[in-house]
């Protein structure tokens, strides 16, 4: 995988993340403006009467005013998509061999880093598994709908095989550290790559936050376990 290239394409997507972070928070802050007046300043209001939202314009522009109904409507839709859905689904599965893969350090790895390491990825991954188990319940599949749920783990990218945990299972010591750094390393790489698709592709927010978050913490894995092995 070229890391520099894959690097580049994930700086691109989080910028459009803040982007999109930016225009809703922008729609937040209408409807916000929209109280305080109404509270401290006297709400403004339109030629009938009614309540307007003042928006600010882009740099060099005029500032609009808003109903607040228009104003409500100007708010991103972040509805969970397909994509959203598929991602969050199949990254629980993916986390979860990455908690049975760190299981095993404790009692087989030689190298003190190996088990930090481990422990880490424990302990960053199981609160994101529970994140989004949460998210599911909060977002459910649509009626007929298939949610995009992925039973073939083969098919996830990164994911070892059940020959490679075999392996990894029976291995101890030396053997043991560089069967895991190689097998860890190719599943964070395979969740940096689901992380991507689903910021290209998605809508949700909430998927967004959670998919920069495997990107930043992961990358920064991989770049810990190609300097250990």
């Amino acid at each position: 995988m070229d890391m520099a290239k894959a690097l580049r394409g994930r700086e691109a997507l989080t910028a459009r993340i803040r982007r999109s972070a930016a225009a809703a928070a922008t729609a937040g802050l209408l409807l916000t403006l929209a109280s305080c007046q109404s509270e401290d300043e006297g709400t403004d209001r339109a030629a009938d009467g009614g309540a307007v939202v003042v928006a600010p314009g882009r740099p060099g522009e005029k500032a609009r005013t808003l109903t607040p109904e228009q104003a409500a409507k100007a708010k991103p839709d972040d509805s969970p998509n397909a994509a959203d859905r598929a991602y969050v689904q199949r990254m629980i599965e993916h986390h979860r061999q990455a908690l049975t893969m760190s299981a095993l350090a404790p009692e087989r790895a030689a190298a003190d880093g190996v088990r930090r390491l481990a422990e880490r990825i424990s302990a960053a991954q199981r609160p994101e598994i529970g994140a989004m188990e949460k998210w599911l319940t909060v977002h459910p599949a649509p009626p007929g709908g298939s949610g995009g749920h992925a039973h073939d783990h083969a098919a996830m990218p990164g994911m070892a095989t059940e020959q490679q945990l075999k392996e990894l299972t029976g291995a101890r010591g030396a053997e043991f550290d560089r069967l895991f750094l190689t097998l860890m390393s190719a599943h964070h790489e395979g969740a940096l790559k689901m992380a991507g698709e689903v910021l290209a592709a998605g809508n949700n927010v909430a998927v967004e936050e959670m998919a920069t978050e495997v990107v930043a913490t992961q990358s920064t894995e991989i770049h810990r376990m190609r300097a250990m092995g």
